[in-house]
């Protein structure tokens, strides 16, 4: 019997989410020690080896390349849904402090140094349950370099440490990764995540001191998460009603992607940069690509607007970039009807708006311009625009699709694209699910996707894609164990990601009068008024210990099943509303001769 709902709950994680929320209550702030038990028991898939004494620099790395590089100098980190939050609580305007960036997580943070206050905005409880723990496997990791370092006198040398370069002496490194306990590879990972002087500023400031972050969470009911959105909504509005577009009253196809795909495959500025985009990567060779460059054929279009789609970026962020290129790439934007709005206000998700009717055949990716010239002229008499949101972590999509759902005009079909970890397969590899179990409501979600294989394989180079699948939606990345995983796997759920659940549980509230569910299996089946579509694309396999499928850089080969996933959307859109154009020019046509 195919079952669809899991059977168990992991108790250690749940031990563990009920704890911080408990302390987080409180008025006062919370150290983050008082957590590290809880989090030692959960034995998280991502930080399995929390409760040794040996370092994890898997688990270190992760969670580092999650918060801001002043991490280890915060004292207190203040979590608030956006400025009026803050300013109430008495900690002023803390959009004025130094802004600082996590490198592998979209998050808003304002660093206040002489207070060593770190204020970090955030959207929804999904926020909540990916710093948590984070934070916490970061101060337990960083708390074992102190020990080790100091265990030996190396600690106090490395303390006193100071170079004309920034660099630490390479008579010491030998010393250093002994005294750490460290393989040669798991060495060098500590020093590409912290580079140059970093490393020696970050290991001397180990040797000196322990961390006792504490912690505390302002506004958190959730009518300010809600006004959040609604603030990075207005933003929206404003930006588009001064170009004279009416959100409310345009048909509406909305996706959930990236930012830079869906413009890339439209807009035709790399196309246009061809010339320019070759010579860069014959001269720079970036991730050593001129080899990749040299072996594909002019034939696959495909591949080799891959290659230009992925270089575009560093080539015009280059010393040696022209102001005039980023210019062109801005105007073939503008050309194509892509409005940006790249500072929404208190999130931190960019939005896009595309006018399909300033689309045009001869400047759009090759592998959209399998369209009639008759479904090409239809599209330019349309009045439907494409939203494409940079996607939100968690339950962030519950309250951003909420939102527009109330706002907008005609919504004609919602697509989610995102990555995810599988179970079954291999880096690179697509799934598309039509069952997503959600942790946060409990409800089994049953949908007709309305993508299969086909509609991307045909531009997948290196993957495989899997359709009829089976997704589960988690509260958090760390939020996971062995035992969790298996359970899921045994029940035939292959596929873990973080956003799909909270999409469907607002698209229930969007096609009926009621809130969404709890603990229930929930058939979309019959009353979807529009498509639906969601698509994963493999990053991580935490089950597997294979090599990954790819052998070169893994961000660049990210980039084959991020553009075919992306083409199928588009295809699916062009097409519908082409057919869409034909259907009223058909009635329109009947109703005259009548």
């Amino acid at each position: 019997m195919d079952r669809t709902t899991p059977t168990a709950q992991n108790e250690e994680i749940e031990l563990y989410i009920r704890t911080y929320y408990s302390l987080l209550r409180s008025s006062a702030p919370v150290r983050v020690r008082s957590l590290e038990d809880t989090h030692m028991a959960m034995k998280s898939s991502l930080h399995y080896h929390a409760d040794s004494p040996e370092l994890d620099i898997t688990a270190l790395v992760y969670a580092a390349l999650r918060l801001p590089d002043c991490i280890h100098d915060t004292q207190l980190m203040i979590m608030g849904q956006m400025e009026d939050v803050f300013l109430r609580e008495g900690y002023g305007d803390v959009t004025t402090w130094q802004p600082v960036r996590a490198r592998a997580r979209r998050r808003k943070f304002y660093y206040e140094p002489e207070q060593s206050y770190l204020a970090a905005f955030v959207s929804s409880v999904s926020d909540i349950d990916d710093l948590i723990p984070c934070l916490t496997a970061y101060q337990i990791e960083w708390n074992k370099l102190h020990q080790k370092l100091n265990s030996a006198d190396i600690g106090r040398r490395l303390a006193l440490s100071r170079t004309n370069n920034g660099y630490i002496p390479l008579e010491m490194l030998d010393e250093i990764r002994t005294v750490l306990g460290l393989s040669a590879d798991d060495f060098a990972r500590l020093n590409q995540l912290w580079p140059r002087e970093m490393f020696l500023h970050n290991l001397s400031a180990a040797a000196v001191k322990q961390l006792d972050i504490r912690i505390t969470v302002l506004g958190s009911g959730l009518s300010d998460y809600r006004r959040s959105v609604q603030q990075w909504w207005r933003r929206i509005e404003e930006v588009t009603q001064d170009k004279g577009i009416g959100l409310a009253q345009r048909p509406i196809y909305f996706v959930s992607s990236n930012i830079h795909s869906m413009v890339n495959l439209l807009s035709g500025s790399a196309w246009e940069l061809e010339e320019e985009l070759r010579r860069f990567v014959e001269e720079e060779n970036p991730e050593d690509l001129r080899d990749e460059l040299l072996q594909l054929s002019a034939d696959d279009t495909g591949a080799f607007g891959n290659l230009l789609y992925y270089v575009l970026r560093p080539y015009i962020n280059h010393a040696n970039s022209l102001p005039e290129d980023h210019e062109r790439v801005l105007r073939r934007e503008r050309k194509a009807g892509v409005t940006r709005i790249t500072e929404p206000h208190c999130l931190d998700v960019e939005a896009q708006i595309i006018e399909i009717n300033r689309l045009r055949a001869k400047r759009v990716d090759p592998r959209l311009s399998r369209l009639s010239d008759e479904e090409w002229a239809l599209l330019r008499k349309s009045d439907a625009l494409i939203i494409n949101i940079d996607y939100p972590l968690g339950m962030a999509a519950y309250h951003i699709f909420s939102q527009l759902s109330t706002a907008v005009g005609a919504i004609h079909g919602v697509y989610i694209l995102g990555k995810a970890a599988t179970l079954n397969g291999r880096v690179g590899d697509v799934m598309i699910p039509n069952v997503i179990y959600d942790e946060h409501s409990l409800n089994s979600y049953l949908f007709r996707n309305c993508f299969t294989a086909q509609d991307v394989a045909p531009y997948l180079k290196y993957g495989t894609v899997f359709d009829n699948q089976k997704a589960v939606t988690v509260r958090g990345t760390m939020l996971q164990n062995r035992d969790f995983m298996h359970v899921f796997y045994e029940e035939g759920y292959t596929d873990i990601e973080m956003e799909a659940g909270p999409y469907l549980s607002s698209l229930y509230e969007d096609i009926y009068p009621k809130r969404y569910p709890v603990n229930e299996i929930v058939n979309l089946f019959i009353n979807a008024p529009y498509d639906i579509g969601l698509i994963h694309y493999a990053s991580d396999t935490p089950i597997s210990k294979r090599q990954s499928l790819l052998s070169k850089s893994l961000s660049y080969f990210g980039v084959d099943a991020t553009y075919a996933t992306s083409v199928a959307i588009l295809n699916r859109i062009l097409k519908n509303e082409a057919e869409r154009l034909r259907t009223i020019v058909t009635e329109e046509k009947g109703t005259v001769e009548a």
